[in-house]
This record gives structure tokens, sequence and C-alpha cells, in this order.
């Protein structure tokens, strides 16, 4: 069997939610979907693939760790972040002809099950706090055993006004559900002195974790926080290599693994992440905001691996874009499950998806401080 076509499909759904999934198709007439990690930079990533397919096409789709290796160095340059999303979408697309091919679920390739589901959290949200505890009532209403929100200040944030608010937000929170598992995005908009400062006063409240509170282009700057505050750190979702984890995996700075599938290089290159972390003793919480084969992605690397948190799950699978994605994996009572389905168990409508294409490129929203200064998104 040998890669005969890499596509790339960059559409919405009803909802507008974008989506890039690449379809990796064989002369057997099996085929693979990954995602993109960064469908907003949909140009870059395409002629990423573009390039990437001169590689695996006439190649055999078993051979993923030679492919990423290719794929990674063949340039001599090491692949930036760029080539790192279009390496991952080609990765995960192996996987799922290697799953198709043998008549099993990718879970039992990349290992076999250590766990029948994984728990997941939701993203929930409000534009007060009062919507926040309906939003997050719901959500354990309909079985959700954690809520994930991220902290208030768009499009402005000024992080003296934004610390206190969010302490407000949890202490609510935790007031009104005591058992719930809190996880707090701060999505990379604080510096060394605020984060520190949020942490210290989230303390009393046993949040699970505080979520990329800095910046990820210095790991090593995780270093002053973990001498200095006593919360739960994770991060990671923006590196796209092993690489990018060493200092805190190495020097055990961060308590939970970011990895983003669909960013770092694939499923297999989260393998490698992923043992690592389990020899400190590091549990993974992989990165979801997209759609449903990086979910399935990501629970499949859940359910055959030791060292597991939580998983990232912003919407249940198979309560949205169904029509595009008619078979999704399974979820119930806050818990996911890949399926016994043959590859990761989801399919793309690409009748649909052709129909509903949007343009590549596009930008997410831009935070600033009240000087006019930009802040990080």
């Amino acid at each position: 069997m040998k890669v005969t076509r890499v596509r790339p499909f960059c559409f919405a759904d009803d909802a507008g939610r974008k989506y890039f999934i690449v379809k990796v198709e064989t002369d057997a007439g099996i085929h693979g979907l990954g995602e993109v990690g960064i469908p907003n930079w949909g140009g870059p990533v395409a002629q990423a693939l573009e390039q990437l397919a001169e590689l695996v096409t006439g190649r055999d789709p078993f051979a993923t760790e030679a492919l990423w290796q290719e794929m990674f160095r063949a340039g001599f340059f090491p692949a930036d972040k760029v080539y790192s999303c279009a390496i991952s979408a080609i990765d995960i697309a192996l996987w799922d002809i290697k799953g198709k091919a043998t008549g099993l679920p990718v879970y039992k390739l990349l290992g076999g099950p250590v766990r029948e589901r994984v728990v997941c959290y939701p993203h929930v949200g409000g534009t007060n706090t009062e919507e926040l505890l309906r939003s997050c009532q719901a959500h354990m209403d309909a079985g959700w055993q954690f809520v994930r929100w991220h902290l208030p200040g768009e499009p402005i944030l000024e992080p003296r006004e934004a610390v206190p608010a969010c302490v407000d937000q949890i202490a609510a929170i935790r007031e009104a559900a005591p058992d719930v598992g809190i996880c707090l995005d701060v999505h990379t908009r604080l510096d060394s002195a605020h984060t520190m400062d949020l942490c210290r006063r989230l303390e009393p409240f046993n949040l699970f974790f505080i979520e990329d509170p800095l910046r990820s282009e210095n790991p090593g700057s995780y270093r002053s926080l973990a001498r200095h505050v006593h919360v739960p750190i994770a991060a990671g979702e923006q590196w796209s290599s092993k690489w990018g984890f060493r200092e805190v995996i190495e020097e055990e700075l961060i308590q939970y693994a970011r990895i983003d599938l669909c960013i770092v290089g694939g499923l297999t290159e989260a393998l490698k992440v992923t043992h690592w972390c389990e020899a400190h003793y590091i549990d993974i919480v992989p990165h979801n905001p997209l759609g449903p084969v990086s979910a399935a992605a990501g629970v499949a690397l859940c359910m055959a691996s030791t060292n597991v948190g939580v998983q990232e799950m912003p919407r249940a699978p198979g309560s949205y874009a169904t029509d595009l994605f008619p078979q999704q994996i399974d979820w119930a009572d806050g818990y996911a499950r890949c399926s016994d389905v043959p590859g990761l168990g989801v399919e793309l409508n690409e009748a649909l998806a052709e129909e509903r294409r949007v343009p590549l490129n596009s930008w997410v929203p831009r935070v600033h401080r009240r000087d006019g200064a930009f802040s990080n998104w």
C-alpha cells in the first residue's frame, strides 16, 4: 500500500467554526483524516502540505516514524510551527490509515486501552458571573465533572482589573460547586508578576490547574513560577515538537503537559512527549479547541496512556457539525471514548465540506490594554 494523494479541506460549519482537515489517500482505497492545529494560518500551512506531499506520496503509510523524521528534517532546517501543523495533520491521517488497514482502532495501535473512557472538560462562559454560573451548572447537570473558562478581559485586558475579577468568578463557582474540577485558561496573557499575584490569590480554591499563564517563547520563565506559586500549572499547547517541552519536563516546572496533537507533530511526536512526561510524573492534558478529528486523536492517546489528567473537549462529540462529520467518537456523562471502529472513528462528508469552503487565512480576536498596547490573545 502506498500514499497517492494529500488533500486539504478548509471549511466552516453552520455555527461559523472553521476546520482545516487533511485527507491522505492510498492506492488500496483506504484513506485517513488529520487536522491542522492552527487553521487561521491556512495559507502557509496549505503550502507546507503541498511540499510535504512530495515526500509522502508513493511511500508506505505504515512507516510513520521514518516519514515523520523526513518531514521534520529533510529540508535541512528543522520544521517550524507552520510545518509542524502540516506534519501533524499528515501524521494523524497515517495513523488513521494504519488502523483502517489492520481493522483496529488507533488506541489499540498505540498500546491498547489503559482505561475504558477518558474524563473531559468543556468550555463554559458568560459575560458576567451570573451567566458563568448558569453555564457551569448546565454543564454539570449534563454530566461534566470539570468546567473551564478563560481570564476575563476582552477586548480590553488590564491585568490589575482582570486578576481580581477572575478571583471573584472562581470564588463564586467554588461556593456553588465545591467538588467540580476548575480549569482556568489565561491564554498566555499575563507576565510573571501578575501571574504570581493571580496564583497566590487562587490557592484557597483548589483549582485543577491554571493553563498557559505566560507566553510560550521562553519555557524557562516557568522556573520563577515553580519557585513562588503553589497552584498546578498546565502549559505546552503552543510548542511544536518535543524540544519545546524539554525544559519544563526535565526541570519539572509544570504539573500538566498541554500537548496539542495537531501542532506538536501528530500522534508520533505526542507519544514521545507523553512517555517523557511519565518519567517525571507529569500528566498530559491534550489541547483540543478544534474538531472531531483532533478530539478523536487526543482521546485515543489518552486511552492508551497511563499519565492522563483530563481531556479538553469544548463540546460533546456528536453534538455539533454532524452533517460534516457524520461519524464521531462516543461521549456520555462527561467521558469520551473511542469506539472499536477501525482507525480514529471519524468520517468526513467531503461533498458538504467542498460546498462550505472558507478562505484559508483568518485572524483570532485581538486584545489590547487600556493604553492601546497590544496584549497577547
